[in-house]
């Protein structure tokens, strides 16, 4: 570990008034998070150390498995299975880690009056970081059961690598452990809702089940959350994302959270209700925003940036399907995402197998006051509606504004056009005007810029409420009106030169 993270931590720990700095603000150099601030004793432990030295001991409920870097910070472990309420305080000179599949209460079925399963509640205080040292390591929230993660604007909540808090990560880490999944009883397509309901869906990337016949089911609360250098493949097609959603339902709260190089997606939703508000996707491997098996929430607010392709897959900015294509059509449980307010930066891509939107097996989405934009050169198309089932649904663009070398992916362009055409104030074929933050970054030669310019602010939005209950009303398109629109900074990394991860 090199000595300006030595001397970051311990200035971290010994002054608690860095503490409400916030996790991306004190960010010496790439890898080096400021981790281990605390906040006293917190929890059941005694003194919480400080002055750069660890604490002497763990909170109630936690294992002690030692120090870190270079003895300042006490590790405590959270146990496996998590039965009952635990919390994980902010303390000073304390780290917090998982080891394994970590779950939160045990599988509770599809049916909450059949009172089977141990509920769990996971509560995670603001400012506090949790790593993972490898791939089998995740978070689980089984069905039933609920997490509380709640950061502030200035103290996220950062869940990490071991490498990350050991500052030996860079702007191409990834992979480096599993992710956080919620299981919900929300429907989706795998579901059969007619009594009695049965749910068949297994969460990809592990054993956890998932869906049933609640549409507001809560599994609680994610907010100001960071989730960093994750994603892991168990097996070819079956892959752990920084975020994956599974039969969540609209009772749970997801916002302010951003997925930082995720090794496969950034945020995969299977099915349910949930609702998702200002969301920061940077870096991801494979598709920022996936869906699949019947997802009927709606997201907006959304800054997704993509690095260069990875030449072994086909991913873009949205990837959303509906279930599996074998399934007819009709007997479908289809996805029906609302999307408004989102700012696309696509691939510097050399073919067209990397788009921007792509929509696929009959996913019906109704696309409002977005931008879809990829870097100048790019060959991938900002479109592709990408088979007749999904054409056949009548997709819905409306106050679009579209800026790619290739406006549609050239082997779908007779699907994906007429579409596109169909809607009211898109454009197709834009310049785009977008400016990158003071400070901003480049990733792979490619200048993350997010914030609307002229070209953008001259598009006139659709009413957002209209089209979704939970949405609200704009009077510009995109995730960034200008540069006085500053939502995303402060619980973030990545996206400034000043805020590394």
């Amino acid at each position: 570990m090199n000595s300006s993270f030595k001397t970051l931590l311990a200035v971290a720990a010994s002054a608690l008034a860095l503490a409400a700095c916030g996790g991306s603000a004190e960010v010496a150099s790439p890898g080096e998070g400021d981790f281990g601030n605390g906040g006293g004793n917190n929890g059941g432990g005694n003194n919480g150390g400080g002055n750069g030295q660890a604490a002497a001991d763990c909170p109630t409920g936690f294992a002690n498995v030692g120090t870190m870097a270079n003895g300042t910070l006490r590790n405590c472990q959270l146990p496996q299975q998590i039965n009952g309420s635990l919390t994980v305080p902010l303390r000073a000179g304390t780290i917090y880690s998982i080891s394994g599949r970590t779950a939160v209460g045990t599988d509770g079925g599809v049916d909450a009056s059949a009172n089977t399963g141990t509920q769990g509640i996971l509560t995670v205080e603001a400012g506090v970081t949790i790593f993972a040292s490898g791939g089998g390591d995740y978070l689980l929230v089984n069905r039933g059961s609920q997490i509380y993660a709640e950061g502030t604007a200035s103290q996220p909540i950062i869940f990490t690598s071991r490498q990350n808090v050991e500052g030996t990560t860079n702007e191409n880490s990834h992979g480096q452990w599993g992710g956080i999944v919620l299981a919900g009883r929300a429907p989706q397509a795998n579901c059969q809702l007619t009594a009695p309901v049965t749910c068949t869906g297994q969460v990809e990337g592990t054993n956890a089940f998932y869906g049933g016949g609640n549409a507001n089911d809560n599994s609680g609360r994610l907010r100001y959350v960071q989730i960093r250098y994750s994603g892991f493949e168990i097996s070819t097609g079956n892959e752990l994302q920084a975020l994956t959603l599974a039969g969540v339902g609209a009772g749970t709260t997801i916002e302010y959270v951003q997925s930082y190089n995720s090794s496969d997606d950034g945020i995969e939703i299977f099915g349910g209700n949930v609702n998702l508000k200002h969301i920061v996707i940077n870096g991801a491997d494979d598709d920022a925003f996936d869906t699949d098996t019947g997802w009927r929430g709606g997201a907006q607010f959304g800054i997704a940036t993509q690095r260069a392709p990875n030449a072994t897959s086909r991913s873009a900015g949205f990837e959303f399907s509906a279930a599996p294509a074998s399934t007819p059509l009709a007997q479908r449980y289809n996805s029906q995402p609302k999307i408004a307010n989102w700012t696309l930066v696509g691939r510097n891509s050399p073919t067209d197998a990397h788009t921007v939107a792509h929509f696929d097996t009959g996913t019906k989405p109704t696309v409002i006051n977005s931008v879809f934009t990829s870097v100048s050169g790019s060959l991938a198309g900002c479109l592709d509606i990408a088979d007749p089932d999904t054409a056949s649904v009548n997709p819905v663009f409306n106050s679009v504004f579209m800026s790619c070398g290739i406006s549609y992916r050239a082997s779908n362009a007779a699907l994906s056009e007429p579409i596109f055409t169909a809607g009211t104030n898109n454009t197709a074929k834009g310049t785009s005007t977008l400016t990158a933050p003071t400070s901003g970054v480049t990733i792979t030669n490619q200048v993350l810029t997010f914030i609307n310019g002229a070209n953008e602010t001259a598009v006139t939005p659709v009413k957002a409420s209209s089209v979704h209950a939970a949405f609200t009303d704009t009077d510009y398109i995109g995730a960034v009106k200008n540069a006085s629109d500053t939502w995303w900074q402060g619980w973030t990394c990545g996206l400034t030169a000043n805020a590394k991860c």
